[in-house]
């Protein structure tokens, strides 16, 4: 067949690895334009593990060859018969059923109908949760929601077809019949897992198996968040929430070494923030920004990203250091946040301000330093001469306590034995828990730190969580129900009870990057690794095993793996084995 050159044009084929596969598309005319976004997302299939719960308790009047469900299919919609699952709906009751997919995920699902289904097969509703009791809620039911993403929706379901639902955070899935006297006939359904396909280079282990799992969840959960950006949650507030990005980040830092997906949101929240705002419309979300961008450099050591950021850090610098009034108090305006916990406590998010503006021109000195902005830092220089002549009061705030002891406003050991380790794991919160760690390894309190992280976070492995959740309190352990179970009338249930603010009920995320702390903390303070130098070429290896007898793993750096081995002689002294890249100097 002979073409022209202009029906040539109007036919390309453009081939994408992975993902994409082949996408028909027409080639632009001079006059048009149009761009492609490439995404390194990319799908993984899973088969339920479990039925949770059907709508006729097992009697087959409405829900019949439940476990065909559980069989590994082969995702193509055929012409063979077989005991496939049948929803059945008549005058007595409509079939239903709960799936479990065994941890959490950011997708959807597929479903795949067979022959004998009407054309089309019918509709069904599903609903998505992050518990069982979610997966079975209504909306506007103890906080259940639709927002950010669609948790629960009706879809009519092809014959003998592939159809693909949702995108959402899950573990639970609930499949209803909606039409009246039908039966629906499923080959397969299975989730549909979005995420990076990227490995864990970070690497922990002990002889505690709890802490383990708590390294592995925290890492885990980061993960699910690195979607096309860095998120807060994949349920709910799908969004970058600057402040919440350092955690995170310091979490990919010790699991998954570089990964484009930093940057990538630190300069969209940059582009969407044009001084003199504030990131997020929150004042300390901007010191976060600053704080990030030390941390990152002096894990990745990449000047040419840092020097990128140069201007609107150097101007960014200039708008704090205008509010510190003669005295040396900060005088942030916007929203004036630490975290959900400590928002309704002026004193404490004023202390925590306050030392956020010394950290923050520390960040900043130390960046100016190795940017060689004379200026910039002795503008940091001079406002953190002004800033430490005001030293708010300690108080009871675990949260305003970490800062005050991180910032050196407070000794550390003062901030550690009046508050912090006070009254157990009360008091403490997902997001800057990681911050009290911090703040009592500064103490040297690290069996103290070591506990908390048994106790808070393992709480929440201790309900069947597979990923850490916006917000926990030690309180909720109290006859609570386990997520993956359905909660019977003589226990609480956790997630439609608790919860405040933002976060009521169903509301609450329950895969929440921000409360990854302890995988960081673990990598630096028990595995010992601590960068010295930008990009990791100088780093001291200090384990502090507290009440364990070995630990090791592996962490990342730009030149290769890190390769440590700890185990607790005799006497009580460790010793340490330490396999690192040429390049790398290391010091104990």
């Amino acid at each position: 067949m002979n073409l022209s050159i202009k029906q040539f044009r109007k036919i390309v084929f453009v081939i994408f690895s992975g993902i994409s596969g082949i996408l028909y598309a027409q080639s632009p005319l001079p006059e048009q334009t149009n761009s492609t976004q490439r995404s390194d997302i990319t799908r993984a299939f899973i088969t339920p593990v479990r039925i949770i719960w059907t709508s006729d308790d097992g009697n087959g009047k409405f829900v019949q060859n439940a476990g065909a469900i559980l069989k590994t299919g082969t995702r193509q919609a055929d012409l063979n018969t077989g005991n496939y699952l049948r929803l059945i709906s008549n005058e007595k009751g409509k079939g239903g059923i709960v799936l479990d997919f065994g941890r959490e995920i950011e997708g959807g699902i597929e479903i795949i109908t067979t022959a004998t289904n009407n054309k089309p097969a019918g509709k069904v509703r599903i609903r998505f949760g992050e518990s069982v009791s979610e997966a079975m809620s209504e909306i506007g039911q103890q906080g259940s929601t639709n927002d950010h993403a669609i948790r629960d929706q009706i879809v009519s379901l092809p014959w003998l077809g592939h159809i693909e639902v949702g995108e959402s955070g899950f573990r639970f899935m609930r499949i209803d019949l909606v039409d009246p006297a039908n039966i629906v006939e499923i080959k397969e359904i299975n989730a549909v897992s979005y995420f990076r396909d990227i490995p864990y280079l970070g690497t922990f282990k002990c002889n505690d198996e709890k802490l383990n799992n708590i390294w592995q969840t925290g890492a885990y959960t980061v993960h699910l968040n690195m979607q096309d950006y860095l998120w807060d949650g994949i349920k709910r507030d799908r969004l970058v929430w600057v402040g919440d990005l350092h955690p995170e980040i310091m979490t990919i830092c010790s699991a998954f070494g570089y990964n484009e997906v930093v940057p990538k949101s630190l300069d969209l929240a940059r582009s969407l923030t044009p001084l003199p705002a504030w990131f997020n419309g929150i004042s300390s979300y901007s010191m976060w920004w600053i704080i990030i961008q030390r941390d990152w450099y002096m894990y990745r050591g990449d000047l040419a990203y840092l020097k990128q950021q140069q201007s609107y850090l150097s101007q960014l610098l200039k708008l704090l250091s205008i509010h510190i009034d003669k005295n040396g108090k900060e005088t942030l305006d916007g929203t004036r946040f630490l975290d959900w916990p400590s928002s309704e406590n002026p004193e404490a998010i004023h202390a925590g301000l306050q030392s956020l503006m010394v950290m923050a021109f520390q960040a900043g000195d130390e960046i100016s330093q190795a940017l060689q902005d004379k200026e910039t830092a002795s503008l940091c220089e001079a406002s953190l001469k002004r800033l430490k002549k005001q030293v708010p009061h300690l108080g009871q705030s675990k949260q305003a306590a970490a800062l005050l002891s991180l910032s050196g406003l407070v000794p550390a050991r003062e901030a550690d034995q009046k508050v912090l380790s006070m009254n157990g794991v009360h008091g403490m919160s997902t997001f800057y828990g990681y911050y009290m760690l911090e703040a009592k390894a500064k103490a040297g309190d690290f069996q103290g730190a070591i506990d908390n992280i048994r106790e808070y976070w393992g709480s929440m492995l201790d309900l069947g969580a597979t990923t850490f959740w916006e917000d926990f309190n030690i309180d909720w352990m109290k006859n609570a129900g386990r997520i993956d179970e359905l909660v019977s009338k003589d226990k609480v249930d956790v997630h439609s009870t608790y919860g405040a603010y933002c976060y009521t009920g169903y509301r609450h995320s329950l895969c929440h990057g921000w409360a990854s702390g302890p995988t960081a903390w673990m990598s630096r303070y028990i595995l010992g690794v601590e960068p010295l130098e930008p990009g990791c070429k100088k780093v001291r290896i200090s384990p502090h095993l507290g009440n364990l007898e070995w630990v090791e793993g592996t962490f990342p750096t730009p030149y290769g793996l890190i390769k440590v081995h700890h185990v607790k002689q005799p006497d009580g002294t460790v010793k340490t084995t330490v396999d690192a890249p040429k390049e790398i100097e290391v010091v104990k």
